[in-house]
């Protein structure tokens, strides 16, 4: 399942992947730091939801109270939700 999030209090403003069960692939961010966010994508592909969740959960980027790994954590959980709902 190919799922879109847009995100919140961050500098990238969305986030699409592809949702196969509970595994992860094909993450890209829109927007961003370049860098990071592919770093980010390519270090996640293939992680199970519950794997990117309990790594990438509540890390804020400055005084944000949110970062764009925190969005892909909820992301990925609103997705498999969805699915399981």
């Amino acid at each position: 399942m190919e799922y879109s999030y847009k995100t919140k209090g961050t500098c990238s403003q969305q986030i699409n992947f592809k949702l196969e069960g509970d595994i992860v692939t094909d993450i890209h961010f829109v927007g961003g730091c370049n860098g990071n966010t592919k770093g980010v994508a390519a270090l996640c592909e293939g992680l199970t939801v519950d794997e990117i969740e309990t790594r990438l959960k509540g890390i804020q980027c400055g005084v944000k109270g949110t970062s764009c790994v925190d969005q892909l954590a909820l992301a990925v959980r609103e997705a498999l939700s969805s699915v399981n709902a």
